[in-house]
């Protein structure tokens, strides 16, 4: 039987937090592996159009994830998860939350925050949350802030 292992997306925003905490009570519980992953998107939707990030960006965005990345690391150990590991992937959120979930077999759910850091309103792009609870191989929780009505 192989150990469960639990994917937490991260993309540094209080509802990433509040995913992080309960992702971390959950593994510690069920003594699984832990995996951050946060999602670099080279493109951002804009009202005029596509802007893609030049690649020396997606490599800073990419080194600056993995370092911050490990301070949630330390977190999430702090709550007693005793194998952590991060993860950072270039791409759209929902799809490379929903294709790591497809390419680790042994990832059994997955969770997120339910407001990111996109700022933008949820008919424009759609919601990373949504497609990734319609599109994902496992079960995924999806954890409200507090402040949320």
């Amino acid at each position: 039987m192989s150990v469960p292992k639990i994917l937490c997306a991260i993309d540094f925003s209080a509802g990433a937090r509040a995913a992080l905490a309960s992702a971390a009570e959950l593994a510690r519980a069920r003594d699984a592996v832990l995996i951050l992953l946060h999602v670099v998107e080279p493109v951002r939707c804009c009202l005029d159009g596509d802007m893609a990030l030049a690649p020396s960006a997606i490599r800073d965005l990419t080194a600056n994830a993995q370092t911050e990345l490990e301070s949630w690391m330390r977190d999430a150990k702090r709550i007693g998860v005793t194998e952590v590991a991060t993860r950072v992937a270039v791409g759209a959120a929902w799809d490379r939350i929903v294709a790591t979930a497809q390419e680790d077999a042994g990832i059994d759910l997955v969770v997120l925050g339910t407001h990111g850091r996109t700022g933008l309103p949820q008919g424009l792009v759609g919601s990373v949350a949504e497609k990734t609870v319609r599109h994902a191989p496992c079960t995924v929780l999806v954890v409200r802030t507090r402040e949320e009505p």
